[in-house]
């Protein structure tokens, strides 16, 4: 089943080093409008995880916005998310889906053509790539893709294609008209005065043109 991205701005929900609640954090994104949410909180504790993932799931739910959870297969299960977003260094996309079925999403991270059409070999719904431009927010020890590596992406898979690093309100549009289906923010949207109204103006921007 070949699934489609409701919107081009995937919203991530990520507290970072700060004290940010990530619960408040997926509410102010999904009151700006985003109908993709993900909650990315590497170092919270599986106990804090889960509960913060079942309160933005239903947060999620009300605001008819899919849900997504970071890495973690086991709390995606047990908070009935939408779905699942794995690094290459997470459980593997096979494993993954015997476990969440064919109705969740699985989207992978991928650094460069080989680990982009590994995954839509495997079975990916859709794949990120990046670090697009140079980002501190997220490492992954690659230098940054480029443009020129994305659009060798896009021609190579058919699958959606999210990227992802250093994105914001002045070079995402370039992601797009190189091939990208959607572009992930982290920063972008989580250090600004407003989020909401940040996510409203991106959306704006980049599904209304």
């Amino acid at each position: 089943m070949r699934l489609r991205l409701p919107s081009r701005l995937y919203a991530i929900a990520d507290p970072g080093e700060g004290d940010r609640d990530p619960v408040e954090l997926t509410q102010e994104l999904l009151d700006g409008g985003t109908t993709i949410v993900q909650l990315r909180w590497k170092r919270a504790p599986t106990g804090p995880l889960l509960a913060a993932a079942m309160t933005c799931r239903r947060l999620a739910a009300a605001h008819g916005a899919l849900f997504f959870v970071n890495d973690r297969v086991d709390v995606a299960l047990a908070c009935a998310a939408d779905g699942v977003h794995l690094g290459q260094e997470d459980l593997p996309l096979a494993a993954a889906r015997r476990l969440l079925g064919d109705e969740r999403w699985i989207g992978v991270s991928t650094h460069d053509l080989a680990q982009a059409r590994a995954a839509e070999a495997a079975g990916a719904d859709y794949i990120g790539f990046g670090p697009l431009f140079p980002t501190a927010t997220k490492a992954t020890g690659y230098r940054a893709r480029g443009i020129d590596g994305l659009r060798e992406v896009r021609s190579a898979v058919a699958v959606p294609i999210v990227a992802i690093g250093g994105i914001d309100r002045t070079n995402a549009r370039s992601a797009l008209d190189a091939g990208a289906d959607a572009v992930a923010m982290i920063s972008a949207l989580r250090d600004v005065a407003d989020v909401a109204a940040s996510v409203t103006t991106l959306r704006r921007l980049l599904d209304f043109p």
